[in-house]
């Protein structure tokens, strides 16, 4: 593992005193530059959520959008995330761009959006994700692959004659940040780290030792 490469090429240089009052815009900022040099997916993250027993879970979600309002994204309710959000409502994302070697970590707590959005958001996906969320199988034990593809098969098939079709499970969710940190790698380990924590409306900004 040592032998591999880290940090290389090229990176981009972070001025932290240059940067907005709030983290929102310096986010848009940071994943328009990542999309420039081809990062792939550049919107997905890791959600990280604890389950009702205590244990912390992750897995890698597409945000689906960001203002001062909250970090959107969509689960369903029945999924093991859905039930971690429901018995803890807090979360944590973090965003990963490997060739600029920048993470954005966001923490806070987080609440449904409603039914009428959560309805829109799933309208939205395309036909053969819809068709897979109808299920409501996610995370359960499956006893192959061939009844996964016609369960899904017939799944889509349903879509297709009911286009306006909702799972009521769907559910769009935002959290509301807390805290965001934007951490710049340098090949020396001098990494740039600036934190906004939330104090009322506004943010106060605190650079971190590497």
């Amino acid at each position: 593992m040592r032998a591999l490469d880290v940090f290389a090429g090229e990176l981009p240089s972070f001025e932290p005193h240059t940067a907005p009052s709030d983290p929102e815009p310096l986010f848009v900022d940071w994943l328009f530059e990542a999309v420039d040099v081809g990062v792939r997916e550049p919107h997905a993250m890791t959600l990280s959520t604890v389950d009702p027993e205590g244990n912390p879970d992750a897995r890698v979600l597409i945000l689906k959008n960001v203002d001062a309002d909250g970090w959107q994204f969509a689960v369903h309710a029945a999924s093991p995330k859905g039930r971690d959000l429901a018995a803890h409502g807090r979360a944590a994302l973090t965003f990963y761009w490997p060739q600029l070697a920048r993470q954005v970590r966001v923490r806070g707590p987080v609440t449904a959006e409603p039914a009428e959005r959560s309805a829109a958001d799933f309208l939205a996906r395309s036909p053969e994700a819809r068709a897979e969320a109808l299920l409501g199988f996610q995370s359960r034990p499956l006893t192959d692959l061939a009844a996964r593809d016609a369960a899904t098969a017939a799944s889509l098939e349903r879509v297709e004659r009911e286009p306006g079709l909702v799972t009521p499970e769907w559910t769009l969710y935002s959290l509301r940040a807390e805290q965001v940190e934007f951490w710049q790698g340098d090949q020396q380990r001098n990494h740039t780290r600036l934190q906004y924590a939330r104090q009322g409306k506004v943010w106060a900004k605190q650079l971190l030792w590497p």
